[in-house]
């Protein structure tokens, strides 16, 4: 992915059983399924230390947004005010960048399983990072 001077290359694709927006709930802990990140082997010695029960947040590209969307009505809801994209979780904005806390199930090689992940099926994944505790455990 290419934009004005900025080169965004995916690590890997969500798996999922969503597969399409309207069927994906809006936030992570609203009942959102497990689901696989599948990683590409150039990237395979960045997965070395992640272990089942880290939580760790989890950028993605949300692929399928509306990058020309400035304000929406929050959660869809008509009856709420319209309020600017950088004030809300909306997916369709300027850089459809996801940002999810989720926590890791299993690792299996190039494949990771997480728990409650709202992104759709072939999402790409730009990074993973942990969540950072205490100053005494950094």
């Amino acid at each position: 992915m290419q934009h004005d001077g900025f080169v965004v290359r995916p690590v890997g694709r969500v798996e999922s059983a969503l597969a399409e927006r309207a069927g994906a709930p809006r936030q992570g802990d609203e009942g959102a399924p497990e689901a696989w990140l599948v990683f590409e082997e150039r990237v395979a010695a960045a997965l070395g230390d992640l272990r089942a029960g880290d939580r760790v947040l989890l950028l993605t590209w949300l692929h399928r947004a509306d990058r020309d969307v400035l304000a929406v009505h929050p959660r869809g809801d008509r009856s709420r005010p319209e309020t600017g994209v950088f004030s809300t979780r909306a997916p369709d904005r300027p850089n459809p960048i996801g940002l999810h806390g989720v926590e890791i199930l299993a690792v299996d090689g190039l494949r990771v399983r997480v728990g409650g992940l709202e992104a759709i099926d072939g999402t790409p994944i730009l990074d993973v990072k942990p969540v950072l505790g205490g100053l005494e455990q950094r």
